[in-house]
């Protein structure tokens, strides 16, 4: 009898989880969204549910009885969800890019003797597992991610299209970013320090720091390392206006006696101009430089992924890059291969001989390829 995996959240990137995971296993889709559920039912192996996953009793109910459960619901329902089913006693991979510090639940996960896998994408994901990888062979002295996903066509003023909840994209530019200078952290405003970066796919592209190193400044002792993200020029210019004219804050305000919190009124407005229409060509980009010694020689690495909207799986490029990263590490789970009771990021995964190979293979056999060379 097949294995079963649950799949807490269906949009764009947990659909494209689900569509993967039923080719080997038995899975069960869950959603608010009785649209998005919709979607999915008559696909083979795949049961649909319509539930509200904000409520913990809900997911504590459905999780039973799964060998695995993935979580691809909004950054702002991650944490409690990971929660909800580490009580359960259950392992899980998550995608949310939650913003609390997944650390604070590692006690719990190795209590229940359960193996947590989070922020499981491409970057932060991808990205942590390649760099654990290297670390484990070589001491590491510089690491640099840049990594974005945008439209094919550029459409003024918004040059940008959002496969994941808007407000979880307005909070990437308005969290304060923090890298790693010489040995200690720096905190900076997000969209700042920016710089120009060219790519042979689609020419130039601007980059600014963004908050991406996530758990990498706890766990791997890299002197100097920065994540930025990906956007056309010019992108920057609004969303600084946006943001220090408030639009983006969290604070509530009155209008007409009726109180409010422009973040949501922001979130609202930008859906429909930030949505990715049907049929809609986007892709990923990222650039990863890891710079080093091993045995006294230099070495330097460059990994370039570009990946881009498939066609006759009508499949975002974001819910390939993100999705497949995660149900590579599901089968790693799933097949016995990764067991590690506790909160695990990615690049733990990636420390572990031969997993990056199982990993590019698993993403190679889907079209997704990561040109790797030293430089």
């Amino acid at each position: 009898m097949k294995n079963k995996i649950i799949v807490l959240g269906t949009g764009l990137v947990g659909s494209a989880i689900v569509k993967d995971l039923c080719k080997d296993y038995l899975v069960t889709a869950v959603d608010i969204s009785s649209e998005n559920i919709n979607k999915l039912k008559g696909l083979e192996n795949v049961k649909a549910v319509t539930a509200d996953l904000s409520d913990s009793s809900i997911i504590k109910d459905l999780v039973r009885g799964y060998d695995l459960v993935i979580g691809a619901l909004p950054g702002h329902m991650g944490y409690k969800s990971v929660r909800d089913t580490i009580e359960s006693g259950k392992d899980m991979v998550d995608i949310s890019f939650f913003p609390e510090d997944p650390f604070g639940l590692d006690r719990m996960a190795k209590n229940k003797g359960v193996t947590v896998v989070t922020d499981c994408g491409v970057a932060p994901g991808m990205s942590n597992i390649i760099l654990g990888h290297h670390h484990s062979l070589m001491s590491v002295e510089r690491y640099e991610c840049y990594v974005g996903g945008l439209p094919f066509r550029r459409e003024w003023p918004w040059q940008y299209k959002a496969v994941f909840s808007p407000i979880d994209v307005i909070e990437e530019y308005t969290r304060p970013a923090r890298y790693m200078l010489n040995g200690d952290i720096v905190i900076r405003e997000a969209l700042s320090e920016p710089e120009y970066i060219e790519f042979d796919e689609i020419g130039t592209l601007e980059a600014w720091n963004s908050d991406g190193l996530r758990s990498l400044l706890k766990t791997i002792p890299v002197p100097n390392m920065i994540e930025k993200t990906l956007r056309y020029p010019g992108t920057i210019d609004y969303l600084r206006m946006l943001r220090e004219a408030g639009f983006f804050s969290y604070d509530e305000i009155e209008i007409n006696g009726q109180k409010i919190r422009p973040i949501d009124l922001t979130s609202r407005l930008m859906f429909p101009r930030w949505q990715l229409k049907e049929g809609e060509e986007e892709f990923t980009v990222m650039r990863i430089i890891i710079e080093g010694r091993d045995k006294g020689e230099k070495y330097v690495y460059r990994y370039d992924l570009f990946d881009r909207y498939d066609r006759k799986t009508n499949i975002t490029s974001m819910a390939r890059t993100t999705g497949y990263t995660c149900t590579a590490v599901a089968n790693l789970i799933m097949e016995g291969m990764y067991e590690s009771p506790g909160v695990n990021p990615p690049e733990y995964l990636g420390r572990t001989e031969g997993h990056l190979k199982f990993i590019l293979g698993y993403l190679k056999e889907r079209g997704l390829v990561y040109k790797f060379e030293r430089v």
